[in-house]
């Protein structure tokens, strides 16, 4: 799969227009959504290559310091386009096939990688590849009318996609996560608040406004150790927990040497409330 026509050598975040999804940035805080209601705000080819680019060039952009991928018109994500993508896909040969399912993995890689915490905001419909971008990122926000499903098992597909079988069952537990992927079936906003998925549920009316709050509260914080922070929890997935005390004390020792850390001694001293800039 091609890149998109993103140029990263043009990018400002203040006057970004994309061309295939939704794009607001104030105080430090990107606003992400996907662009077509009607359909429930499906993914196309176009859409993942270039939310792949950004997310890609996010490591670049100190200025942005959270990322909240939204709902629109009362719902996140319907999955890949029937007609643009699942169709298209059925005509392909293996390295076709291959090319897209790496293309969309490296979307969640460039989730997982850029230094912000990303804040999904999810309304509605969030299946497919649209289930995937809420697991993949950091915190996740739901309302009541949440519908979370793994649905690829649905479609004939393995649940194995796009990082599942390695990202749900450490959110959920494996049980509860074999059940999704194996069953194909939704899993309710309440059902994923009390299993750990969604962070809070809020009211439809108040979701936008709470992730914005929660962002701005992340934003506001010391900004390269939550990089650290974000960097930690990716790196120790797969570390003996003698290596990853190692790499939180050199991670931590790195911050120790920031400015923000000297703020924050500074304001306690002064009584004050610390002034982060990120640095």
């Amino acid at each position: 799969m091609k890149a998109s026509n993103f140029n990263p050598n043009s990018f400002a975040p203040e006057s970004f227009k994309p061309e295939h999804f939704l794009w607001a940035f104030k105080d430090g805080v990107a606003t992400i959504s996907l662009d077509n209601p009607a359909q429930k705000n499906p993914l196309t080819f176009a859409s993942y290559a270039e939310l792949r680019d950004v997310f890609r060039h996010l490591c670049y952009e100190t200025s942005v310091k959270v990322v909240v991928f939204g709902s629109n018109e009362g719902n996140f994500c319907s999955g890949g386009n029937v007609h643009d993508i699942i169709g298209p896909l059925t005509k392909m040969d293996m390295p076709e096939l291959l090319a897209f399912t790496r293309m969309t993995g490296d979307l969640i890689k460039a989730m997982r990688a850029c230094p912000q915490p990303i804040i999904a905001a999810v309304d509605g419909i969030s299946v497919g590849a649209g289930a995937i971008i809420s697991m993949a990122s950091d915190l996740r926000l739901a309302t009541p009318d949440a519908k979370t499903a793994f649905l690829f098992n649905r479609v004939g597909l393995a649940g194995c996609d796009m990082g599942a079988c390695a990202m749900l069952p450490r959110i959920i537990g494996q049980s509860r996560a074999s059940e999704l992927l194996f069953l194909g079936r939704s899993m309710s906003a309440e059902e994923g608040e009390r299993w750990g998925y969604f962070n809070k549920i809020v009211a439809p009316e108040n979701l936008h406004a709470e992730a914005l709050k929660l962002a701005g509260r992340i934003a506001s914080g010391p900004t390269f150790a939550n990089s650290i922070t974000k960097n930690q929890l990716n790196m120790e997935w797969d570390m003996s927990l003698d290596t990853a005390i190692e790499a939180e004390a050199q991670a931590q020792a790195i911050c120790m040497q920031t400015q923000d850390f000297k703020r924050a001694y500074d304001a306690f001293v002064a009584k004050q409330k610390p002034v982060f800039e990120g640095n």
